[in-house]
């Protein structure tokens, strides 16, 4: 891709080995969303998805910040124009909150700002790196909005029911210091460093972790937060037996006793197109 043509591109894709990065890109903006950003975004996610080759995504913004919400130009008009409202939802082809159904660890490398749509973005990937200065707001109630796309379910869900108030009630902007404090972010790493801290992780789990297991993992924690710890074990008890049903744990011993690294099956493709529910 030419330069012109990559610079016009609202998502970016570069491979590191197993790892699949993911720029929002539209730095003029701050990486405001808009339609042909997430209609990208979805398209890459739903590459990755397939391609055995990517064991991992990271997911990060090009120039001074992440994602900074909604492109206000498109708020405005959703705003004043009530069948633009109704078909910004109807209309869609995938469920706005697809990311989370991705079966592959996706990992968000918070570089600034992180606001509104932003914010839920980096909540739905599964785990969050941010620099100390990084600048992360709920911010929905400041524009007269609610919650948005489950943003009530998951935040509780990461730093508890206070906390999660405080962020939404309030639209306060926290920095990464107290993100990571509060447990909205799990690692700090210094600006010049989180891109490629975030990809040495990555690259670990795409290395030396079963692609199957992780998927399945991805799916156990989805669905155990709403069963008892009875309903956890037991559902667990079936899932490991299946594993030893594969070839995963063969090799993961082998690769262990042998001090190689393992050289585990790709993730076996979702068994219908459409079928978008976790392992």
């Amino acid at each position: 891709m030419n330069e012109s043509a990559q610079a016009a591109d609202p998502v970016l894709a570069e491979r590191r080995d197993g790892v699949l990065i993911l720029t929002l890109n539209r730095p003029d903006r701050l990486n405001a969303w808009n339609t042909a950003l997430e209609n990208r975004y979805f398209e890459l996610l739903d590459e990755a998805e397939a391609d055995p080759a990517v064991k991992v995504i990271v997911v990060t913004g090009a120039g001074r910040g992440f994602c900074a919400g909604a492109d206000m130009d498109d708020l405005e008009l959703a705003s004043t124009d009530g069948d633009l409202r109704t078909a910004s939802i109807e209309d869609r082809t995938l469920p706005r909150s697809f990311p989370r159904t991705i079966r592959k660890p996706m990992i968000a490398a918070i570089n600034g700002a992180a606001a509104g749509l932003g914010l839920v973005e980096a909540l739905y990937c599964d785990i969050r790196f941010a620099t100390p200065t990084a600048k992360l707001t709920a911010a929905f109630v400041r524009r007269g909005l609610i919650a948005e796309y489950g943003i009530s379910w998951i935040l509780p869900r990461v730093v508890g029911t206070g906390a999660a108030l405080d962020l939404l009630l309030s639209g306060r902007v926290v920095l990464g210091e107290e993100a990571h404090r509060m447990g909205l972010v799990d690692r700090l790493l210094p600006a010049e460093e989180l891109l490629e801290g975030t990809v040495a992780y990555a690259q670990d789990l795409a290395q030396n972790c079963s692609p199957t297991s992780m998927a399945v993992i991805k799916g156990q924690v989805q669905r155990h937060l709403d069963v008892s710890f009875e309903v956890a074990v037991e559902d667990s008890e079936g899932l490991l037996l299946e594993s030893f049903e594969r070839d995963d744990v063969v090799e993961g011993v082998n690769s262990y006793l042998e001090k190689r690294p393992p050289a585990f099956p790709a993730l076996t493709p979702r068994p219908a197109p459409r079928d978008r529910s976790p392992a």
